[in-house]
């Protein structure tokens, strides 16, 4: 092997692995724990060292360029080596075993969690996971969970609480909805449509009002608190919602409503008891999904 042929420092490559996968050098730097100038002098400095330009820089976000995506496949082998490489060192790959139990909302449940735990069973697969879907934090201080997937912060001192990143929600139709409603062109419009709601009608519409949409309680037309059921009710045509932009764009035929006027960044918390992380099994789990969870 040429040795002399590697000549990157690996906390640039995974600067620049973190920020393809949120996006963003601030939402690189809140999943790493680091600063936004941080990120950026180690972004740069990675494109330096193997002298390619990786992204295409906006105001907004970074962008990878073609040769950025190739190489990107590439660090996330070294990503994932590293990984093991850690396990291995600390004589937990082949002795863990043993049972956790994963707190998440419905739809994190289902859409996030499978290739999360598909890559835990590669690397730990004595280890059995049971998933306890639910949306409170009650179920960590009651320990019915050992590890919970929030988008609120917990302020309780005894919980440990990791930043992954954000993802983005917007509102979202069926096309069969608009094309019997008319098309959505301002906010106004909004008003006159059928909602969906994720709870009853008044906490929804104080809950819209945060970002600036104004809905009168009589919009909500339905409530329910199981997102599944929310993301079926909007793909039978029954009305508009608020849905994660990336699960509303798997398989379900949904159209965006008004996507520059209206999106919300929802944060991705990762939580478990402090005393909880010392523990291998749990460390390992909670690592993995830190890794795979990311937005």
């Amino acid at each position: 092997m040429n040795w002399q042929a590697i000549t990157f420092d690996w906390n640039h490559a995974r600067a620049f692995l973190v920020t393809v996968h949120t996006g963003s050098l601030s939402a690189a730097a809140r999943a790493l724990g680091s600063t936004q100038p941080t990120l950026s002098r180690q972004v740069s400095a990675f494109e330096a060292e193997i002298g390619v330009t990786l992204f295409e820089r906006t105001q907004r976000s970074m962008r990878p360029t073609a040769a950025g995506r190739a190489i990107a496949v590439h660090v996330r082998r070294m990503a994932d080596n590293a990984l093991e490489l850690a396990l291995s060192a600390a004589g937990q790959s082949a002795s863990l075993s043993g049972t956790v139990t994963i707190a998440a909302a419905d739809l994190t449940a289902a859409y996030h969690l499978p290739a999360a735990l598909i890559r835990l069973r590669e690397i730990a697969p004595q280890i059995r996971v049971g998933l306890a879907v639910s949306d409170t934090i009650s179920d960590l201080k009651a320990r019915d969970a050992d590890i919970a997937i929030r988008h609120v912060r917990p302020t309780q001192p005894d919980l440990i609480a990791r930043l992954l990143g954000e993802v983005t929600a917007g509102i979202y139709a069926s096309p069969a909805y608009l094309s019997r409603q008319g098309p959505v062109r301002t906010r106004g419009d909004l008003r006159k449509m059928t909602w969906i709601g994720f709870s009853e009608p008044e906490r929804v519409t104080h809950h819209l009002a945060n970002y600036d949409l104004e809905l009168p309680a009589s919009a909500i037309g339905y409530w329910t608190a199981d997102g599944n059921a929310i993301l079926e009710m909007v793909r039978a045509g029954l009305g508009l919602s608020v849905l994660p932009a990336d699960i509303a764009a798997t398989g379900n035929a949904l159209v965006p409503v008004l996507p520059d006027l209206f999106r919300i960044q929802v944060p991705v918390w990762l939580v478990t008891h402090r005393e909880l992380l010392t523990n291998p099994r749990i460390r390992l789990v909670f690592d993995v999904l830190a890794e795979q969870l990311a937005p």
